[in-house]
């Protein structure tokens, strides 16, 4: 236990550092600077070239996705995530060890060039992405979660980042596994971290960029603004694509009837739904019990069998 113990204490001060340090030296390996510059350009992008041209500049819940941006990134991991995440793994690695396993490696790739290794890396992961978001959408539980991110009334790009913690715990937790398989750890290469969240920012943004073939492999904003639509046809709803779209292609889960662009977002009742950050994190405790509806767009299509 005292193994843990100090595991625990010293995973809040070298995270504590590690945020400190980055916040005090910009430079090109800089993750919190790179998210600042991410973020100025496709705001940039909403005020001067705009999809919703009534859109106000600086939008509904504007404030509120940037400190979700922020929360999620790196306060999160500061609060606690850091140092549990880093005992569940020297704990899973304790319980192999009892079988006499030292690591969950299935091939390896290190020895692959680098472009090979982060195209591999950014593909299963962008795939295990997608089977997660399609399970928070298909777990009546896990909604409650995700639900947090449909709330967003008007798109842009930092409703990207607006996503409960518990959110990331389901991602991280069923991400480890495979990844560690492949020879790649918890830690995402920064390069495959920065280029996700790029599309991240764009599938969200209130921009129109044609893409033409390639709308088939990359998600968009024109694709991604339907999985926020507040009434869809489909049970679960459509477009769970992260980065990559051509898995909804794949797997028939995509859906754009026609432009997007003025459609209602969110879900029934979205207006009922708590407006602030802390009452936001607590909902999906609470929400259970009461007779609100786990699934809104389960509740819709129930309402349109009646």
């Amino acid at each position: 236990m005292e193994k843990y113990r100090n595991i625990f204490t010293s995973s809040f001060t070298d995270y504590g550092n590690y945020l400190w340090h980055e916040m005090l030296h910009p430079g090109w390996g800089n993750y919190f600077y790179w998210l600042l510059g991410i973020s100025l350009v496709f705001w940039l992008l909403e005020v001067i070239v705009p999809w919703r041209q009534h859109q106000a500049k600086i939008r509904q819940d504007f404030w509120l996705d940037g400190f979700y941006m922020f929360f999620n990134f790196f306060l999160f991991s500061l609060v606690g995530f850091n140092a549990i995440s880093t005992i569940g793994v020297q704990a899973f690695n304790d319980f192999l060890g009892f079988f006499g396993i030292s690591n969950l490696v299935a091939f390896e790739v290190q020895s692959w060039p680098v472009w090979a290794q982060l195209l591999t890396l950014f593909i299963v992961r962008d795939f295990i992405q997608w089977n997660v978001h399609r399970l928070l959408h298909h777990s009546d539980f896990l909604w409650r979660f995700h639900k947090v991110h449909h709330s967003v009334q008007q798109m842009g790009f930092a409703a990207h980042l607006r996503f409960h913690w518990g959110e990331t715990i389901v991602y991280r937790t069923l991400e480890y596994i495979p990844l560690a398989m492949i020879g790649f750890g918890i830690q995402d290469f920064f390069l495959v971290h920065i280029f996700a969240t790029a599309i991240g920012h764009f599938n969200h943004s209130n921009i129109r960029v044609p893409l033409g073939p390639l709308r088939y492999l990359f998600n968009n904003p024109q694709m991604h603004i339907w999985h926020h639509a507040k009434h869809m046809p489909h049970r679960y709803g459509a477009n769970y694509g992260i980065s990559l779209s051509v898995w909804d292609y794949l797997f028939k889960t995509y859906y754009m009837p026609e432009d997007g662009r003025d459609i209602e977002l969110g879900f029934e009742e979205v207006e009922k739904y708590p407006r602030s950050f802390a009452a936001q994190q607590l909902y999906p405790f609470t929400e259970g019990n009461t007779k609100a509806e786990a699934n809104p767009v389960k509740a819709t299509k129930e309402l349109e069998n009646a």
